[in-house]
C-alpha cells in the first residue's frame, strides 16, 4: 500500500514538473491564455465571450428611436 502511494505521488510530482518546464526555463514564462478574449484571430473576427456578447446585447442603445404607444 505504501510503494503504490509513493509511486503515485512521485508520478504527480514528475507531471507537475513537466507541466512547469516553461515557467522555470524562460524568465518571462507564463502559461497560454485559454480564454477567447486572449485569441488574436478571435479577436479579429470580432468574437467574444459569452458573458462579454451578453452584457453588449443587454447595454442600452442610445441611438433608439423613442416610440409612443
Amino acid at each position: 500500500m505504501l510503494k503504490v502511494a509513493l509511486l503515485t505521488v512521485g508520478i504527480v510530482a514528475i507531471s507537475i514538473a513537466l507541466l512547469c518546464v516553461k515557467l522555470i526555463v524562460l524568465p518571462n514564462g507564463k502559461f497560454a491564455s485559454s480564454h477567447i478574449s486572449g485569441n488574436k484571430e478571435m479577436r479579429k473576427r470580432g468574437i467574444h465571450c459569452v458573458q462579454s456578447m451578453d452584457r453588449m446585447m443587454r447595454r442600452e442603445n442610445p441611438l433608439k428611436v423613442k416610440e409612443r404607444i
